[in-house]
């Protein structure tokens, strides 16, 4: 039985992703690398797509951070501040769970990212409910992006 890790998203498979990894024993996150190259104009968002799927457990979660590296030198930020993938994103009907990196350039020019660096860091984690929580009785996602609690 799979605990947690990554896998390529199918329709990536013999492009080249490598799955992430963790750089050094003590690396809380897993490097993740952009699966092709992009373009950030200043000013805009932009979903860098990495190739990759994760799978975790039901009380786990997946946050994306950005690598600092990106932030400091580039004055790139995560749209959202920091990604959450939840563990029923995997193997959803929409997009089979492929993770976007959601970057906003606040620089005056356009940064270029080349595939296979690394652009963000994923770090698995559990997480605790409230008494009585009801989310999830019968539910199931039924896509990807902004899916959850859609009817």
């Amino acid at each position: 039985m799979k605990t947690r890790g990554f896998e390529c998203v199918s329709t990536w498979q013999g492009r080249g992703i490598h799955l992430p990894q963790r750089k050094t024993a003590a690396s809380a996150g897993y490097d993740i690398e952009a699966g092709e190259d992009a373009v950030l104009p200043p000013g805009e968002l932009t979903m860098v797509p990495t190739g990759v799927k994760a799978f975790m457990q039901p009380d786990e979660v997946l946050m994306i951070h950005i690598r600092s590296s990106m932030a400091i030198k580039h004055q790139l930020v995560l749209m959202n501040s920091v990604g959450v993938v939840d563990s029923d994103y995997y193997n959803n009907e929409d997009n089979e769970g492929h993770i976007f990196i959601a970057f906003w350039n606040r620089g005056t020019k356009p940064f270029v990212i080349q595939k296979g660096e690394r652009i963000a860091q994923g770090i698995f984690q559990k997480y605790l409910t409230a008494d009585e929580d009801v989310a999830g009785q019968g539910a199931v996602r039924q896509g990807g992006f902004g899916s959850t609690g859609k009817a």
